[in-house]
Formats: C-alpha cells, sequence, structure tokens
C-alpha cells in the first residue's frame, strides 16, 4: 500500500496542535496561581491511532503499524477526592467550633470578671453595706441605710445586665442561624443545583467542564463550613446528591435543590450546629444559673430580712430582674427595738461567702473553663484544618516552578514539532519542484 509523501505533515501538525494545547493549560494554571479553589490542570497526551498498512510495509512483505502522532486524549483536573473529604470533615469541626468560642467569648465579656466593675465586686459590696449597717444600726442614722438600698439597686442591675447580655447573645446566635438558613445556605444550593444541570450536560457530551467542577467543589467546601456534608454521585453523569446535616432528606438531588429538605443539627458539628446549641442550650444553661445564684441570694437574704428583695428569672423575651423592694426607711437593722440592737444586719453580713457568693464563682469558673477548652479546640482544628489543605494544595494546587519547567518542556517539544513539519516541507519542495531538473 503506497503511503502519500503528505503523510508525515499531519503527524507534525498533531504534535504542534497537541504542544500548543499543553502551553495553553499551563497558562491557564499559572493564570490561576492565585484562584481559591482552583485545581492545577494537565492535558493527557496519547498516541493517535496508527496507520495500518495490510501488506509489504516491511522487508518480509508483512503489514505493520505506522505511527501518526499524538493527540490530545483529555484535560485532566488533578484533584484527591479523598483529600477533599478530611478537609470538610475538619472544616465542619472548626465552623461549631469557631461559631461556639465567638458566642462565649461574648458571655465571658459580659461577666467582666475579675474587674472592679464585676458582680463578685458587687457582691462584696453589697455585703459591706450590710456591715456598715450593723455598725451604725440606730434610726437616725440614715445614711448607712440610704448607702444599702443603692447598692441593693446596684447589685440588681448588674444582675439584670448580665442576664440581658447573655440574652443578646443568645439571640445573636439565633439570628445568625435562621438568616444563614434562609439566605446563604438556600444561595448555596440554588448554585450547587445549578451547576447540577450544567456539568451534567456538558459530560453527557463528552466534555469535562473542569472551572465548573472547581466552582462546585468550592460551594461544598463553604457548605462543609456550615454544616456536616455528605457527598454521592447522582443517577446521570456529572450529577452529585448532597446531604448536610443530621436529616435523611438529600438538600440538593437530581432534580435540584430539594423542597422536602429539613434542618436538622442535632450534633451541634458546623457553624449551624454551633449556633444553634449556643441559642438553645448554652445560653439558656448560663441564665438559669446566674438566676440560680440571684435566686440564692434573694431567698436568703428575705429569710433574715423578709421582703427585702424581689425577684423574677429571666424569660426569652425579658431579662431577670433582682431589685429591693422596700424604701430606705423601711430596712431594719434589728428585729427589735432595742438601742444598738443590730441582729439582722450582722446576720445578713455573715452571707458573705455562702451559697450566693460560691454559686457565683463556680459559674465564672464554669464559664471559663468551658470558653479555654472550646478555644483550645479551635486552635487544635485551626491546625488539623491547615494541615489537610496544605496536602490538598500539593495535589491540586499551582507550583511556579513546575509550571515554568512545563512552559519550557512544551516550548521545546512545539519547536521540535515545527523543525519536522519546516524537514518535511523542504523534502516536498525537492521532491515537486527540482525532481527530474538537470544541475540539482
Amino acid at each position: 500500500m503506497p503511503i502519500s509523501s503528505f503523510y508525515g505533515l499531519q503527524t507534525s501538525l498533531r504534535g504542534l496542535l497537541a504542544q500548543q494545547r499543553s502551553i495553553d493549560i499551563t497558562g491557564h494554571n499559572i493564570a490561576n496561581a492565585s484562584t481559591r479553589g482552583y485545581s492545577r490542570q494537565e492535558a493527557t497526551l496519547t498516541a493517535s491511532d496508527a496507520l495500518f498498512i495490510p501488506a509489504g510495509a516491511v522487508q518480509n512483505g508483512a503489514g505493520a503499524h505506522l505511527g501518526s502522532g499524538v493527540d490530545v486524549q483529555s484535560y485532566r483536573r488533578v484533584r484527591d477526592t479523598f483529600l477533599d473529604l478530611q478537609f470538610r470533615t475538619q472544616s465542619t469541626a472548626l465552623g461549631g467550633n469557631a461559631a461556639r468560642s465567638e458566642a462565649l467569648d461574648r458571655a465571658e465579656l459580659a461577666l467582666a470578671e475579675p474587674s472592679d466593675d464585676g458582680l463578685a465586686a458587687q457582691l462584696a459590696q453589697f455585703w459591706n453595706a450590710w456591715s456598715n449597717l450593723a455598725n451604725t444600726p440606730e434610726a437616725n442614722q440614715p445614711a448607712a441605710r440610704q448607702a444599702l438600698l443603692s447598692q441593693a439597686r446596684a447589685l440588681g442591675d448588674a444582675f439584670g445586665a448580665i442576664d440581658a447580655q447573655f440574652q443578646t447573645v443568645g439571640t445573636q446566635a439565633q439570628e445568625e442561624y435562621d438568616a444563614t438558613i434562609g439566605g446563604e445556605l438556600k444561595s448555596i444550593a440554588a448554585e450547587i443545583a445549578d451547576l447540577n444541570l450544567s456539568i451534567k450536560k456538558f459530560v453527557t457530551a463528552g466534555d469535562s467542564p473542569n472551572d465548573l467542577l472547581d466552582r462546585r467543589d468550592a460551594l461544598l467546601d463553604r457548605l462543609s463550613e456550615l454544616g456536616q456534608v455528605s457527598v454521592s454521585n447522582g443517577a446521570e453523569a456529572g450529577s452529585i446528591i448532597v446531604k448536610f446535616g443530621a436529616g435523611g432528606e438529600p438538600l440538593v438531588n437530581d432534580a435540584g435543590v430539594n423542597p422536602a429538605w429539613t434542618a436538622s443539627f442535632t450534633d451541634g458539628n458546623g457553624r449551624l450546629g454551633g449556633l444553634l446549641k449556643i441559642a438553645t442550650e448554652t445560653i439558656p444553661s448560663y441564665r438559669a444559673s446566674l438566676s440560680g445564684v440571684a435566686e440564692q441570694l434573694a431567698g436568703a437574704v428575705n429569710a433574715i430580712h423578709p421582703g427585702f428583695f424581689g425577684f423574677t428569672a429571666g424569660t426569652a423575651t425579658g431579662a431577670m430582674k433582682l431589685e429591693p423592694l422596700l424604701a430606705a426607711g423601711d430596712i431594719r437593722a434589728a428585729s427589735g427595738t432595742s438601742p444598738g440592737a443590730n441582729d439582722i444586719a450582722q446576720a445578713v453580713a455573715a452571707l458573705r461567702g455562702g451559697a450566693a457568693d460560691s454559686g457565683y464563682e463556680a459559674f465564672v469558673a464554669r464559664l471559663g473553663t468551658e470558653t479555654r477548652e472550646v478555644k483550645r479546640q479551635v486552635s487544635n482544628g485551626e491546625v488539623l484544618t491547615r494541615s489537610v489543605d496544605d496536602r490538598r494544595q500539593s495535589v491540586s494546587g499551582v507550583a511556579m516552578d513546575e509550571e515554568m519547567s512545563n512552559l519550557v518542556r512544551f516550548q521545546r517539544a512545539y519547536q521540535a514539532s515545527a523543525r519536522a513539519m519546516s524537514t518535511m516541507d523542504e523534502m516536498l519542495d525537492v521532491l515537486i519542484n527540482r525532481t527530474g531538473r538537470v544541475g540539482i
């Protein structure tokens, strides 16, 4: 079977085109070296189908396969799905702990302990005021009673202010949770569903939409910060099914965003789980503990001086109230009328260091311990997340040194293919224009 003299030109042309595509892909990688979520790409080259020569191709007269150059088989996205899974797992844990840490920081700031203006200092001044009343119990000495009443009001205001700030922390967490569920989460789900449709079309046509796949993976990374994410392949090529949170229904399926999906974050993981735990468990628990301290204080004082304090526990819509119910002139220093008697004032002053003080100290210690522990978890989570992300970047990230080396390699291959084509052109020029001429 005769072979055309122009056959080598096509082989060289394939080489030129393949190396040009490789250079284009390398340029795309370099341009996106700093693009968050971008996965480097590479042109996968394969030998093109050989030309089969039935007979007479070799000395013994047998047939042969004559190479025809190179083709681009695909444009591959370099990505490790196992590292993606590890990263999203760590990101979910970190998101939940970070949300809790931010809220506990605000709660701890509300206590302002230790300080001269904290509740512990207000309690100490309250006991001091009773001691001062015990020292000057006479009815004609109203200053001590007025000072005690002022300090009792300040103490009640301090309890109410802390409880109100706790309430605000819980409300803010709930509002962020609701806003994320109704806003960012729906937006991410809708975009993933749209990308599913686009990717399915390209994959069905035999294409690999790498940049769209990167965008979808970036959305899944963000989603993993909000809650637990589980991804599986859909019924159609290129589509995915996304489960989010602890619910059984998927958030995104082959049909798009699933209207039957409901939020469930019972494990407290992810930012949404952390926010929900703060709003529904942690802050109500802190408010209950603070109310317990105030109730102990009011009960202990009222047991000695009936009717001194009024107490109302905090509710979901209102802060706790602890307030003196008496006027300064109604405060009694003694149970009798003997001059200089001060048994009530002494008894109340003796409550210093009792159940109310120790209860508050235990509450402060608990809040401090839990805040310190969640910060430790955040620190550890950041280290683990960075470690996994570094490994992921070592696979998917763009290394400028490697890309520059590839540019030189592809450039040399392109030049070699061009040189082969030039050589074929010169040979054909001799064959066509000079064959048969005398003197050549």
